[in-house]
């Protein structure tokens, strides 16, 4: 049978490959998209979107517990962990099946199975009902990355979870461990320890969320030790000794060994790119640490083959996958993109409080040799967010004192990760501090502190 000839195929399915395909739609290309398990990837069924269903439940039994502060009364406050999960699979499920219909509109063809690339415009797809051989002259990676696995910390499913398993928790951690503090890690340990598990929360860098400015690290730090975590940084899990019911780990700091006991751990120490089964080596593909080189086009070298999202490297944010996506359907399609800058993509992680950031934290904007105007702005001079019973929390802004440019912005408190994209406006427009200055932002909200952050980074702060 002669192969299906394509204008473009994506591999992969999550929100760099289904966004890349429906602006190759869009733009009137004939596009093939193969996924081997879920339409929406890792994002939708088992990521980003069910773990901010079961964080929002956490936050509303929170809040629940705060009704006194409000005028309200709520007794006999609980939960049912199972009906928190099956409601967040439920958001998971609805969009996923968003997805499927979004194929169908753009007419773009699905072929469920596992590819591979035998040779260059090739792809070939192995379905339930045998094979399918594709051609393209263009063909976008977008398979993603998994858990990464550390010797002897290996997930079972019983005792030790990965971040699959704690979406579908069989229980309710009584002594819990995670492993690792990136946003993954946190969003875990943040959601459990709200519901009451006892949390200990393991870092092998020298603080908490340690891509984050170091200022707001330490916030967040004083939030979740308030909030009964406890957080050990410079540690190292040495291994885990498995009996029945229970987890002895060996934790290592300043060269000393230690044993805690625990009924379940959460690893979440980092991913690994899905560059296995594909014939990429073959093909002659860069390989640095299971993730694919390419250029600021997304191009891996060899003519055609193009890499986006979590398979090509870091940041490894879902956002950056899709406008990835968006970029190389319209080189596909003949088009001139820009490509994206890194240090304009935000990052948001999803604990209480809130963490969210673009751009240079202060240390490397010092490191790269600019003179800096720092400012900072705390939630407890905004009304909004003494009104809201929001008041911890603050925002930095940093610009380069010579010509005015925002450097970047890190934020912790409520309600952050929407402000961001004020900023991230902001540094797409190349702004500069008077044009932040001179905006007029709405009372009350809290975005007027950003506002003040500018400001006050000039010395012209007004209300604090």
């Amino acid at each position: 049978m002669a192969a299906k000839s394509f204008d473009m195929i994506v591999i992969g399915a999550g929100p760099g490959g289904y966004v890349a395909a429906i602006r190759g739609a869009q733009l009137g290309l004939n596009v093939a998209i193969v996924e081997r398990e879920h339409l929406g990837g890792i994002c939708l069924n088992w990521g980003c979107i069910p773990t901010k269903a079961l964080l929002r439940s956490a936050e509303v039994f929170h809040l629940m517990h705060r009704a006194k502060e409000f005028g309200l009364s709520a007794t006999g406050i609980s939960y049912d962990l199972d009906a928190v999960v099956a409601r967040s699979r439920g958001v998971a499920k609805q969009l996923s099946g968003g997805i499927g219909h979004l194929m169908k509109k753009n007419k773009i063809t699905v072929f469920m199975g596992a590819a591979t690339i035998p040779a260059k415009g090739k792809v070939t797809v192995k379905t339930d009902k045998g094979s399918e051989d594709l051609e393209s002259k263009a063909i976008i990676l977008a398979t993603g990355a998994r858990a990464r696995e550390l010797p002897g910390l290996e997930a079972d499913g019983d005792l030790v979870w990965t971040y699959k398993h704690a979406l579908q928790p069989k229980r309710m951690p009584k002594r819990l461990l995670v492993i690792g503090s990136g946003a993954i890690g946190i969003e875990f340990a943040s959601f459990f320890n709200t519901l009451g598990a006892d949390t200990t929360v393991v870092e092998v860098m020298d603080r908490v969320l340690p891509v984050e400015d170091a200022e707001v690290s330490a916030f967040a730090r004083k939030a979740f030790v308030k909030q009964g975590m406890k957080i050990l940084e410079k540690t190292t899990v040495k291994k885990l000794d498995r009996s029945p019911g229970k987890v002895v780990a060996h934790l290592e700091s300043n060269g000393a060994t230690t044993t805690q006991e625990f009924d379940t751990v959460i690893s979440a120490v980092g991913i690994i790119g899905n560059v296995e089964g594909l014939g990429l080596e073959a093909l002659g593909v860069k390989i640095d640490r299971t993730h694919v080189v390419t250029d600021e086009y997304c191009r891996t070298g060899v003519e055609g083959l193009y890499a986006i999202g979590d398979i090509a490297g870091a940041p490894w944010l879902a956002h950056k996958a899709s406008h990835e996506g968006v970029m190389v359907a319209e080189l596909v399609g003949g088009g001139h993109p820009h490509p994206i800058k890194p240090n304009s993509i935000a990052g948001c992680t999803y604990c209480h409080p809130q963490v969210a950031s673009v751009g240079l934290t202060e240390a490397k904007a010092k490191e790269a040799g600019y003179e800096l105007k720092v400012g900072r702005f705390p939630f407890i001079g905004n009304g909004k967010a003494i009104a809201l019973g929001e008041a911890e929390g603050f925002i930095k802004t940093i610009f380069d004192a010579k010509t005015g440019e925002m450097l970047g912005a890190h934020m912790v408190g409520a309600e952050v990760t929407e402000l961001i994209q004020g900023y991230v406006v902001g540094r797409q427009l190349e702004t500069t501090e008077q044009d932040l200055m001179n905006t007029v932002f709405p009372h009350p909200t809290l975005s007027e502190m950003m506002h003040e952050s500018v400001l006050d980074a000039y010395g012209r702060a007004l209300h604090m």
